[in-house]
């Protein structure tokens, strides 16, 4: 391109394709001033003025208002300065609008009224000291005079999530449920009772040792797998593996009354929001989520039932 070559507003216009309303009005603006006018007054752009403008247009598209474009363009301000301000400015937004997408998700799968949709919004809103309270608060009901024992400062330690400081919608969805779910006093309940009956199976001499939990999730894996009916004379061998694994481990023999011991402590076990919210703290932590318990519990629950002695009615 020559010194001398020049361009109308016009020319300018559909080499940047804006329209003449705003090249005109960045240039009555000071904004992209002409470099000279033609003999007959028309205002005309040198190739710096279009690359000026080229940058006012990528400025306003990335949102910069266009004051600190003014800034910018007499270098007043380093561009990247503002491009690291306006880039927090969008992280900060981006966040909010995360937050807002995951609190319309959720009620729109749900059908929530008013009420729920404020209150889904709060809980998106609370503070990291506000969230660790909610959890804390939980897991002290679950854990109520058992922390001192060495195995449960790391199982609460896994049960614990962390919100990131710029958390996926996925992940604010997940902390919605979760939350939700430490608040329901019936959860809170149950996991106070399996946390107590997991502490009654380890009050034994000797090595820490599984739970009927992971006894019975261990021991169906292979006949879940494979769909083995639990009522049928197949699934004999497993159960009965199952629960002599489960009486030796607690020195015990393996007859009616033990399994009557299991059979209770599964039942009790048997609340499928124990993997809910274990999956929702890996979503929330990072982490893979693990196998579900609940149906091998399931399985074996409805297989000890078949095998059980019917009661004196």
């Amino acid at each position: 391109m020559s010194a001398a070559e020049r361009y109308t507003i016009g020319e300018l216009a559909r080499r940047t394709g804006l329209s003449v309303k705003t090249v005109r009005y960045y240039a009555d603006s000071g904004i992209v001033p002409p470099t000279d006018r033609s003999p007959t007054g028309y205002r005309r752009f040198d190739g710096e003025a279009a690359a000026r403008l080229e940058l006012v247009r990528t400025l306003r598209d990335l949102g910069v208002g266009l004051a600190t474009i003014r800034r910018v363009v007499d270098h007043e301000v380093p561009l990247h300065e503002v491009a690291a301000a306006h880039a927090e400015a969008l992280a900060v937004q981006i966040r909010v609008l995360r937050l807002r997408q995951a609190v319309l998700t959720v009620a729109a799968r749900r059908g929530s009224g008013p009420a729920e949709v404020d209150e889904l919004h709060r809980l998106a809103q609370l503070t990291t000291r506000a969230r660790a309270h909610l959890v804390g608060d939980f897991l002290a009901s679950v854990f109520a005079g058992l922390g001192d024992q060495p195995a449960y400062p790391g199982v609460i330690v896994s049960m614990t999530p962390e919100l990131p400081d710029d958390p996926s919608t996925e992940q604010v969805q997940a902390w919605l449920e979760l939350a939700e779910l430490c608040r329901e006093p019936t959860f809170r309940a149950s996991m106070r009772r399996m946390a107590r009956q997991h502490a009654t199976d380890h009050d034994v001499p000797g090595l820490p040792r599984p739970d009927a939990v992971a006894v019975v999730r261990d021991g169906v894996a292979p006949a879940l797998a494979a769909g083995l009916d639990p009522t049928s004379p197949a699934a004999d061998p497993v159960v009965a593996a199952t629960t002599s694994r489960y009486a030796s481990l607690h020195g015990h023999s393996d007859d009616a009354d033990l399994r009557q011991r299991l059979l209770d402590r599964l039942v009790l076990a048997n609340d499928p929001r124990r993997d809910r919210y274990l999956d929702l703290v890996a979503v929330l932590n990072g982490w893979s989520t693990g196998d579900a318990t609940a149906p091998a519990v399931d399985w074996f629950i409805r297989a000890l039932h078949a095998r059980m002695p019917e009661q004196p009615r």
